[in-house]
């Protein structure tokens, strides 16, 4: 049996329920976790398309959430990606309001993310070593 590569992305269960909720509202999502201060480093959650990556981004991975038919892809732009590759980020929702036009907003919640350092096997998989 070949081994699986591990994510470099992940969400919470309640991240989890708030997409599978704004799915039915937008339909197919995306993330983009820009650079920047304040909610400019906050992971903003759009209509797939509607904000456009280029060679600026990195797709680091797709969220499958259960019982939405299509992965969300998790895109970064590479400045911000050069001081996390070294780490595994979950996407979680906390109560608040942030700004921006990520879709979340107007439902009193904001996304944000938590991060660990990946640990060495992870680091190995990903020829971070």
């Amino acid at each position: 049996m070949a081994a699986t590569q591990p994510g470099r992305v992940d969400l919470t269960g309640e991240a989890a329920d708030l997409l599978r909720r704004l799915t039915v509202m937008h339909g197919p999502l995306m993330f983009h976790q820009s650079g920047g201060c304040c909610d400019g480093s906050a992971p903003m959650c759009y209509p797939a398309g509607e904000f456009l990556t280029g060679d600026a981004d990195l797709h680091l991975g797709d969220l499958i959430v259960k019982d939405v038919p299509d992965a969300i892809p998790f895109w970064m732009s590479r400045v911000q990606y050069e001081y996390w590759k070294h780490t595994h980020l979950t996407v979680d929702v906390v109560p608040g309001r942030g700004s921006g036009f990520s879709v979340e907003a107007p439902e009193g919640v904001r996304f944000l993310i938590r991060s660990r350092l990946m640990s060495e096997d992870e680091l190995t998989a990903f020829d971070l070593l």
